[in-house]
């Protein structure tokens, strides 16, 4: 089990680098709230089994514990992405996760 310092992190090990957008939803300002200005992105990821990566993400927000994208930018550099709101849909292909995440 890990400790409340331990941060959750979802990798994603293949595929192109995720591409971030501008939410449209208007309550996605509110997770940029703080003292500073942070950037709010949505990203949409293919997934086999999204709702068991969207439940990892709600029991460490359960515990406290932050939750992290780690991905390959477009010059193969490991990033991270504070996910800040998962869910996940259906499509005819599979599960897509979408995420919320705080940019740097």
């Amino acid at each position: 089990m890990a400790d409340l310092t331990t941060p959750e992190k979802i990798t994603i090990i293949e595929g192109p680098a995720p591409s971030f957008e501008t939410p449209n939803e208007t309550w996605a300002l509110s997770l940029a709230e703080g003292p500073r200005l942070a950037r709010v992105a949505l990203t949409r990821l293919r997934t086999f089994n999204g709702p068991a990566l969207v439940e990892r993400c709600w029991k460490a927000w359960d515990a406290g514990r932050a939750v992290y994208l780690e991905y390959r930018d477009e010059d193969g550099l490991t990033q991270e992405a504070q996910i800040l709101a998962a869910r996940t849909t259906e499509v005819a292909e599979g599960h897509v996760l979408l995420l919320h995440v705080r940019l740097n």
